[in-house]
Parts: C-alpha cells; sequence; structure tokens
C-alpha cells in the first residue's frame, strides 16, 4: 500500500476512535456535560489535535453518520438509466430488510441510545440539518442540478427523513422491530410511490 493510503488509512482511524470515545462519554454523562477539553483527555490527544479533525464539538456526534451523506446520491448514479426514484425506493427497502439503523428500523441498544442522544439534543439536531443539507444537494446534482432536481431532492430526502423518525419513534416507545416492520414497509411503498407519480 502506498504512503498516502496508510496516511488515510490511520487518519480514518483517528476520526473512528476520537469520536467513541466521545459518544461514550456523551452517552454517559450527557452532551452538554461533557468538555471538548474532557474528549481530548479521554481519546489521549491535545485539544488543538482535536478539533484539526473535528472542528465542532457536534462532529465528534455525526461522524458515526457522515459516510451516509452522499448515500442517495449514489444510489442515483448507480441506477444505470433507471428510475431514480424507484432505485432509492429498493435501497430503502433493502436497508430496512437488514434493519439498517438509517432507516429507524433497528431495536440495537447501542443504536436506540445514540438515536436518543441525536435526536434529544437540540445542538445536534441543529448540527444534523447542515448534514441534510449536504446530502439534498449531492442528491440534486445527481439528478441534474437544476431547479426541478433540487425540488425533487427536497420532497425525497424528506421522505427519507420522516419514515426513519416514524420507524424509530416507535421502537424507541417499546415496540418490537417485527411488529414496526410491516406498516414501515407499507409506509415506504406508499410513500415512494406517491414520489413517483409527482415526479416521474
Amino acid at each position: 500500500m502506498s504512503e498516502t493510503g496508510l496516511r488515510e488509512r490511520k487518519r480514518r482511524r483517528m476520526y473512528e476512535a476520537v469520536s467513541e470515545v466521545a459518544i461514550r462519554l456523551f452517552l454517559e454523562k450527557g452532551f452538554d456535560a461533557v468538555s471538548v477539553a474532557e474528549v481530548a483527555a479521554a481519546a489521549e490527544i491535545s485539544k488543538p489535535t482535536l478539533f484539526r479533525y473535528f472542528p465542532a464539538k457536534e462532529d465528534l456526534v455525526l461522524y458515526r453518520i457522515s459516510d451516509h451523506e452522499d448515500e442517495s446520491a449514489r444510489v442515483v448514479r448507480e441506477a444505470a438509466g433507471g428510475s431514480p426514484v424507484d432505485a432509492l425506493r429498493l435501497h430503502f427497502l433493502a436497508g430496512l430488510d437488514r434493519c439498517d439503523p438509517v432507516t429507524g428500523l433497528n431495536d440495537h441498544p447501542q443504536v436506540l441510545a445514540f438515536h436518543s442522544l441525536l435526536y434529544g439534543t437540540p445542538a445536534l439536531v441543529a448540527r444534523a440539518y447542515t448534514h441534510q443539507q449536504r446530502s439534498e444537494a449531492a442528491l440534486a446534482e445527481a439528478l441534474g442540478g437544476d431547479l426541478d432536481a433540487r425540488l425533487a431532492a427536497g420532497q425525497i430526502m424528506a421522505v427519507q427523513r420522516i419514515l426513519a423518525l416514524e420507524n424509530w419513534r416507535r421502537i424507541s416507545e417499546g415496540e418490537r422491530v417485527e411488529d414496526v416492520r410491516g406498516d414501515a414497509v407499507a409506509a415506504a411503498e406508499r410513500a415512494f410511490g406517491r414520489l413517483v407519480s409527482q415526479l416521474g
């Protein structure tokens, strides 16, 4: 492996390790109760080094879902001439089938704890909005980049977000994955079906 490749792997490991330390502390004590200095000390790095990797405290948490930022855009680019909305529908349904945490249909204690941290912390909700905007912009570009593409991307991202939040809400309130799955699939089919009729 090249020196560049090794550096990139080391950098990615640093991101993952520091993010995991931070999330553990935030889950134990609460996001607002843990300082950046405390995270740096626990990760055994300096505060300036931490800020080189994570410019904002919220990024320590959002890093865990950063790899999904261009996921919808990638699905569209790989649709190979087929319907982008249908490709995204099939992708979301496949996620439900494997209980991908991004779909909200996952009851693993660590996943539920992470989502509770994310959705229950106003600063993280606000920062997640920036993540959603970047995802939407990437999807709009993959759809063509014009006004119609931006309008379509906004609708698609809203559908995915609302479906996932509804699944998470029900599971966080005590329902089992298997009790929610059928409704989740039906809701996704219904929502994406409406997108197809509206967007073509």
